[in-house]
């Protein structure tokens, strides 16, 4: 299986399943001599760890996370970091009675069409379990960057929108927007490696993600060429432009404007109401998905976002420092 790498300079590698033994994140690429300490990364983690209100699984995992490479006494050596943690709170059985049902909304069908084979536990890789490999490696490449601050938040929807479809067995989608700031200009390269390129790669790897925009993003469609250009100006000695509907990039390079982008997700695919599907077999079935699952999955996105807007900055400036 092909493409669970990320980076360029810095690259990571995610392993692991959402019901296996265990699940991680191998970072290859980081400078020597960045302090990091497992503290650090768990304090990234618990940010996205499930079980911590009612509005989210209640999967009940510490996520508790182990250094296993390339950290000695506290910094990093240069040599490959391998984080691991391991999961405990596991329901395999919960699946078996949809291992040969494809559930809509979910990857089960393509896997099966791609590879022959899946692992129904979770829905294996394609779970967003996955994603506490990048959360873990989006803690050290902020090390590498910490005069840059990235973040996330939540625009839609309401708790109570989200309660709402809990007790409803449905889900809700959310937006959420992440800003950038002091980032400087210059990173980013022309063509196919723009850095809005790059952040849209990044955001629409996540599980449940689709859409994504930069700046002014779908509404510029609204507005005239004289409304939409950021006009330059001195301010403080700096070259800066009067507004940012360009989201901070222009030709794929930044400008040293604030990074402002948002990311759809999709209300999660995982529901106890009642669906028509079919099974491997091409016989018609009728589904009830059982099992702990968010009714939102925005919720706790915002750390999974701000980890891969961190880990396409982290790599750009190592980029840059080449040139």
């Amino acid at each position: 299986m092909a493409g669970n790498s990320f980076g360029n300079l810095l690259k990571i590698t995610t392993w692991g399943e959402s019901h296996g033994p265990a699940i991680g994140a191998v970072i290859d690429g980081c400078p020597a001599g960045v302090k990091v300490t497992e503290k650090d990364i768990q304090k990234e983690l618990d940010r996205r760890r499930p079980g911590q209100s009612k509005l989210t699984s209640p999967r009940n995992e510490a996520d508790k996370v182990e250094i296993l490479s390339g950290v000695f006494e506290g910094r990093t050596t240069g040599s490959p970091i391998s984080l691991m943690v391991k999961n405990k709170d596991q329901k395999s059985k919960d699946y078996s009675k949809i291992k040969s049902v494809y559930r809509p909304g979910h990857a089960d069908f393509t896997y099966d069409a791609k590879y022959g084979i899946r692992d129904y536990r979770g829905g294996g890789r394609t779970s967003a379990r996955e994603t506490i490999g990048r959360v873990a490696a989006g803690a050290i490449a902020k090390k590498i960057i910490p005069a840059i601050k990235i973040n996330a938040k939540l625009l839609k929807p309401t708790a109570k929108l989200i309660d709402k479809a809990k007790k409803e067995n449905d889900s809700v989608g959310g937006l959420i927007e992440c800003t950038i700031k002091n980032v400087p200009p210059g990173l980013g390269s022309p063509v196919f490696d723009k850095l809005d390129a790059r952040l849209a790669h990044a955001m629409l790897s996540i599980p449940g993600t689709k859409g994504f925009e930069i700046g002014s993003g779908f509404k510029c469609v609204e507005m005239k060429g004289s409304e939409h250009n950021d006009e330059f100006q001195i301010k403080n000695g700096k070259v800066l432009t009067k507004t940012n509907h360009a989201g901070g990039t222009l030709g794929g390079i930044s400008n040293g404007m604030d990074i402002v982008f948002r990311v759809a997700f999709k209300p999660t695919s995982s529901i106890a109401l009642k669906q028509q599907t079919i099974n491997n077999k091409g016989k018609k079935e009728v589904i009830e998905i059982k099992g702990r699952h968010d009714p939102c999955i925005a919720l706790r996105a915002m750390p999974i976002v701000e980890s891969m807007a961190t880990l396409v900055l982290a790599d750009e400036l190592l980029i840059q420092k080449t040139i």
